[in-house]
């Protein structure tokens, strides 16, 4: 126990002087330096009775009592005790009631133990002398209280108790004129400074520049007055006191001095906590605004690609390629004008939700998360199956328009042979079914056997055109022709005419073969005539059907392979006109034969309808269509050529962007992860070289045009580039996406920077030790990696069970998800946690605890008084009814709203 009694004589000498030993072993001196004979100048200790009677009664009167005289009223330790228990707020020991000396010394002795217990050390004060009036010992007992529970703890700008309070009020009187507080004694006589702590704090209660510094009686006196009235600071000096003394006593004038003190920074705590609030709140409701226009979006793009892929997913086919062109320029408008800006909103909108989700971070807020459907995830899985629909759309156009023209051209061939062969077939029938035979003689018998046999080699000549004629229909059905009925119906009446020529046929062979045995042998020349004309006319009409061939080629090697036959087919025509010679010399000879005989031949070939003036006569058709042929496959060739050229010009520029476009993601891949500078010269370097990537955007609209005249032209294939107009596409958004998602993690990194007061040396300092262990330059650290990189910090991770637990538990705040890796971004978050502080629930719960007067819950009124009327019409609109046992009539819940915002409970 602490010895309070006397150590250095009786109770006449002391005065208030003596001093007290803190905590920490410093002592405090009680102003050993001030002239000992003023101690006990009786204007000194009238100002301290008066001032530290004030000064008590401002304190008990909250226990509703009060003293009288300062030396008489604290001699049974009663109101001593009770003084200290209401400006400590702790409880001290029972007091004894008896009113013998020794009760009264115990109850002294219990009082000065617990000023003992706050590390105050008292010298030449003791319980006797209290308990005996002495008013030295009274007066200096009551100014270690005083130092110890209204002036010790004043800190300002690493300095307290009396010389913090002077620094206090030097800081706030500076501005005024008239005003130099430089100690506690004669700086205050003229009453200005008293006056200017009070108008620098509260100025409508003071009007300043009215006071004169020649009339110091009413200048304390004002402010007296006004801090009774207003600022419930007792009347502790009487101006007549401090005006009429050389010197007025210190001691008073700090004690008076430090109730304004306490009395100002409460309400500076109250600024100080409703600044945080409206911090907190203002952050809370930009997020807000975030979130709504996030989810406005993502329901906008969501709706666009709801309405556009059952457009894509349309695969009705058209019956002429004039509609399936109009179906290409409705998704050419649909490439250019409708898609370009929703790709643009897609990012944005990705770069929006990370920007959301770095700010709700950095604010300790929980992590955002949309409406279902609405995540960043089901926008990528809804434009994926965009870009799929998108595709299958475009594949099936192509093998559609691939369709469309192979039916017209097969359209167009079969009717071409069904003429042909319609026209051959013409009057077959009646051919076949007369009986001529019946009165001819034997020579016009042999003559219609021989007839008969090269009409049955015409029509097993025939026969191919029949089969292809079938062939042609039957392709058609299966691609679906739109005209497939009466196709079918023309291919199946050539079909029957067929089976009942080659029935007749049959017959009529019968017929002729049972009068053949009653009939001459024909005149051979005849019949060799008969035999070789049949089969070169059969040779004629087909060179000439095929001379008129439709033909369809995609590239110059096909129209290459057609010129190549048809030039065979040239080299061949010396042959036939040989054969056609030949053919025409047998007739000749077997006129020049019945001339030298005198015979009169009858008019024509008995064994064949085909006349010299036949032969001579499709003969010349040939060689007409010959030169026809030459032109037409010279024109293909032409065409297929320039279609070569818009290749080779389609594949040369976009074997030049194809690349550019891959060197400069695997640029962009290595600027994230080696940028140098500053977060702002790293991000003016990105934003350069965005633009640089928007520049070069000429060139791939250059080759969008190409691609649309590759288009125009029906050119399906290119074997000079490796490279399609969708790679390209496809290629330019995903750099352009890149792109925009770097730079907007060197803005998060900017955002977390300012928000945790992260330096750029650390910055650097953690981009370098990230890109160290970052061996594969992934941009993400693996868990081995992330473990090597935390050792090299200084993060006690080893291979034992502390350290594998410690690493487990930062494992889990950096990687949530448990994807196995640590991204950059994450690793910034980890370090500014560990490195900065951040406003926290208990935080904002502390500060409306200032604001609502230490309650458990809070007022509208009071949330309106200390707050902006936005912000506190937030707070009202969102907090609960507080329903504890001290409650009041519209009282608010700050607690569980406190909690909410940092997302520990709902609102």
């Amino acid at each position: 126990m602490v010895d309070y009694h006397m150590t250095g004589g009786g109770g006449g000498g002391g005065g208030s002087g003596g001093g007290y030993m803190t905590q920490d072993g410093r002592y405090m001196e009680q102003e050993e330096d001030w002239d000992r004979d003023l101690l006990l100048d009786p204007a000194w200790e009238k100002q301290q009775r008066k001032t530290f009677t004030a000064w008590c009664n401002s304190h008990l009167r909250k226990a509703g009592t009060q003293i009288e005289n300062i030396d008489e009223d604290f001699r049974d330790g009663l109101k001593l005790m009770l003084l200290l228990e209401v400006i400590s707020g702790e409880r001290l020991p029972k007091p004894e009631r008896g009113k013998m000396r020794v009760h009264k010394i115990n109850n002294v002795n219990k009082a000065l133990d617990f000023i003992a217990s706050k590390g105050v050390k008292l010298v030449s004060i003791g319980a006797e002398e209290i308990v005996d009036g002495n008013a030295k010992m009274t007066l200096g007992m009551i100014w270690t209280i005083i130092l110890r529970f209204a002036i010790q703890d004043i800190s300002v700008e690493e300095t307290s108790a009396k010389e913090g309070l002077l620094l206090w009020c030097q800081r706030k009187t500076a501005p005024y004129k008239n005003v130099n507080v430089q100690n506690f004694h004669i700086s205050w006589k003229d009453g200005l400074a008293f006056n200017a702590l009070i108008h620098r704090h509260r100025p409508e209660l003071i009007e300043y520049d009215k006071l004169r510094k020649d009339d110091p009686v009413t200048n304390l006196n004002n402010a007296f007055e006004v801090a009774e009235k207003y600022l419930d600071i007792p009347k502790m000096l009487d101006a007549e006191d401090i005006v009429g003394t050389l010197r007025p006593d210190e001691k008073a004038i700090m004690t008076y001095v430090s109730c304004f003190y306490h009395a100002f920074s409460g309400a500076q705590k109250a600024e100080t906590a409703a600044n945080r609030i409206c911090k907190v709140l203002a952050v809370n409701q930009e997020n807000e605004h975030l979130m709504e226009d996030y989810e406005r979006l993502a329901s906008d793009l969501l709706e666009w690609i709801r309405r556009t892929i059952p457009w894509l997913e349309d695969r009705q086919p058209e019956k002429t390629m004039h509609d399936m062109q109009q179906k290409l320029e409705d998704f050419r408008d649909y490439r250019r004008v409708h898609k370009p800006p929703k790709v643009q909103e897609k990012c944005q909108l990705e770069i929006n939700f990370n920007t959301l989700q770095t700010k709700l971070r950095l604010s300790n807020r929980p992590a955002f998360m949309p409406s279902e459907g609405k995540m960043v995830s089901d926008i990528n899985n809804g434009w994926q199956h965009l870009e799929h629909a998108e595709k299958g759309f475009e594949e099936w156009f192509l093998n559609e328009m691939r369709r469309l023209e192979r039916l017209e051209h097969l359209g167009l061939k079969f009717r071409q042979k069904s003429l042909i062969h319609e026209a051959w077939t013409d009057g077959k029938e009646a051919m076949l079914t007369q009986k001529d035979y019946e009165t001819a003689t034997l020579a016009e018998i042999k003559a219609l056997l021989r007839k008969h046999e090269a009409f049955e080699s015409d029509l097993a000549a025939h026969q191919d055109r029949v089969e292809q004629i079938a062939a042609i229909a039957q392709e058609l059905n299966e691609l679906d022709y739109y005209d497939s009925p009466s196709v079918n119906a023309r291919c199946q009446k050539i079909c029957d005419q067929w089976d009942v020529l080659g029935s007749l046929t049959h017959g009529r062979r019968e017929s002729l073969e049972q009068t053949e045995k009653h009939l001459e042998a024909i005149d051979q020349l005849y019949l060799e005539y008969a035999k070789r004309a049949a089969p070169f006319n059969n040779w004629m009409e087909g060179a000439m059907e095929d001379l008129q061939d439709m033909f369809i080629v995609h590239t110059i090697e096909e129209i290459e392979g057609l010129i190549a036959a048809h030039e065979q087919f040239k080299s061949t025509l010396p042959d036939a006109d040989r054969e056609r010679e030949a053919i025409l010399d047998i007739q000749s000879q077997a006129q020049k034969i019945a001339d030298y005989n005198h015979i009169k031949l009858a008019s024509g070939n008995p064994y064949t309808s085909v006349t010299p003036q036949t032969i001579n006569s499709k003969w010349e058709k040939v060689e007409q269509l010959v030169p026809k042929r030459d032109n037409a496959l010279k024109g293909e060739q032409d065409k297929q050529q320039s279609n070569e050229r818009l290749r080779l010009q389609f594949a040369t520029q976009a074997n030049v962007v194809g690349p550019w476009i891959q060197s400069k993601m695997e640029e962009i891949g290595r600027i994230a992860i080696e940028l140098h500078g500053t977060l702002e010269d790293q991000m003016n370097h990105l934003k350069q070289y965005e633009q640089g990537v928007i520049n070069y955007k000429p060139n791939i609209d250059k080759l969008e045009q190409q691609h649309q005249l590759i288009q125009e032209a029906l050119i399906f294939d290119n074997k000079h580039t490796n490279y399609t107009m969708e790679h390209i596409r496809v290629g330019s958004e995903h750099l352009l996406t890149t792109i925009a998602r770097t730079i907007n993690e060197v803005e998060n990194q900017i955002l977390t920077r300012d928000a945790k007061g992260i330096s750029q040396e650390q910055m650097h300092e953690f981009r370098t030790s990230f890109n160290h262990f970052d061996k594969d330059h992934t941009g993400a650290l693996g868990p081995e990696e992330f473990k090597a990189c935390l050792i090299s910090l200084g993060y006690d991770v080893e291979n034992d069970r502390q350290g594998d637990a410690e690493f487990h538990r930062i494992m889990a705040s950096v990687d949530p998800n448990n994807s196995g890796s640590v991204t950059f971004q994450a690793f910034i978050d980890f370090m500014s946690r560990e490195t900065t502080d951040t406003d926290t629930a208990d935080q904002v719960i502390s500060s409306f605890k200032v604001l609502a007067g230490d309650k458990n819950y809070i007022t509208a009124a009071e949330l309106r008084r200390e707050l902006p009327p936005d912000q506190a019409e937030y707070c009202i609109s969102r907090m609960a009814p507080y329903h504890g046992p001290d409650t009041v009539p519209g009282a608010l819940d700050y607690m569980s709203f406190s909690t909410a915002l940092y997302g520990e409970s709902d609102l």
